[in-house]
């Protein structure tokens, strides 16, 4: 017999007399068709005052209609002990603070130690049973807010919230240099490197990619803080984006500074050699991310203070 999550519920009101039931689910539940057909094929996936019905009978006001989605698992990831800093968690999701260098998914490769293996941990030490879902990625040694859903339906929602723009991504970042403008965008199409193919480039043939920025501290000339939105989601976008502009992420081993190999400017070189020892990773932190919440429980909100690593640089770099 099948195991449901805790059913999402709704109310017919007088003014919906009368309407399909497949035009409830689709238009005031938003339950997209990939669910839809899911749902069908569940024994309680689709409820009208508890009684499994087809979507094309008509409902009354007062109806409830509640979709049940089945329980699941990530049985291809191992449970690990690992700890990790959770920021908010309901039945529906799981927000957390991300640590640099946890990578979030096992990979090829490397099939533990990651945020997953954690995770999967939590949930079945607390007799819980959830399938790993992150609605989005952070790079292996960015740090910050990432966001987890419980179940198809959440991820669902706040997936179309981020391809419709109305999830507020915000990163801190400190990079070499200081950006001409104090705020700007940078709107640059992004795609793999030919030469490299982990690597990503700026080039007329890439993806739309558009990162706004704001300089939110500067330090002399060598370096600045800057406050970074995202308003697509390409591969090491901001990495990609900063270093276009002539400004990279301090720390950064993969997008340098262009004086590294250029055989010129000793002197500036030894600068910039001595703010990436600074940190043991790229600079980058997701500090603040803000969506709805997916059964219309309002807006939300999560931060993220910066880690010790990148406070420590921050420190470092106000003795300039």
């Amino acid at each position: 017999m099948s195991s449901y999550y805790p059913p999402i519920t709704y109310i017919v009101p007088p003014s919906e007399d009368g309407w399909l039931l497949k035009t409830i689910l689709q238009k005031r539940m938003d339950v997209s068709r990939k669910l839809l057909s899911r749902l069908k094929m569940t024994e309680q996936g689709i409820m009208l005052n508890g009684e499994r019905v087809y979507i094309s009978v008509k409902v009354a006001g007062g109806d409830r209609v509640e979709i049940r989605m089945e329980q699941e698992t990530s049985a291809d990831i191992l449970p690990q002990d690992i700890p990790f800093d959770i920021l908010y968690e309901d039945e529906h999701l799981l927000v957390v603070n991300k640590a640099a260098g946890m990578i979030v998914h096992p990979t090829h490769g490397h099939y533990t130690d990651t945020l997953a293996n954690g995770v999967v941990h939590y949930w079945a030490a607390k007799g819980e049973q959830y399938r790993f879902r992150p609605v989005h990625r952070l790079d292996q040694e960015t740090s910050g807010v990432l966001v987890i859903a419980k179940n198809p339906y959440s991820h669902q929602h706040i997936s179309e919230q981020m391809i419709a723009g109305t999830v507020d991504k915000r990163y801190a970042a400190f990079v070499h240099g200081v950006p001409a403008s104090p705020a700007g965008d940078i709107d640059g199409p992004i795609d793999r490197d030919p030469a490299e193919p982990h690597r990503r480039i700026v080039t007329p043939d890439g993806y739309p990619s558009l990162t706004r920025y704001k300089v939110m501290e500067v330090y002399g000339d060598r370096a600045a803080r800057v406050e970074l939105k995202l308003e697509t989601g390409r591969t090491h976008q901001i990495r990609v984006h900063m270093s276009s502009v002539g400004c990279p992420l301090i720390g950064d081993g993969m997008y340098r500074h262009p004086l590294y190999g250029s055989g010129t400017g000793a002197e500036q070189l030894a600068g910039i050699a001595e703010l990436d020892a600074a940190i043991p990773r790229q600079a980058l932190h997701a500090v603040r991310l803000s969506f709805k919440h997916p059964i219309g429980l309002g807006g939300l909100v999560f931060e993220a203070p910066l880690p010790p690593d990148m406070a420590l640089l921050e420190h470092k770099l106000r003795q300039i």
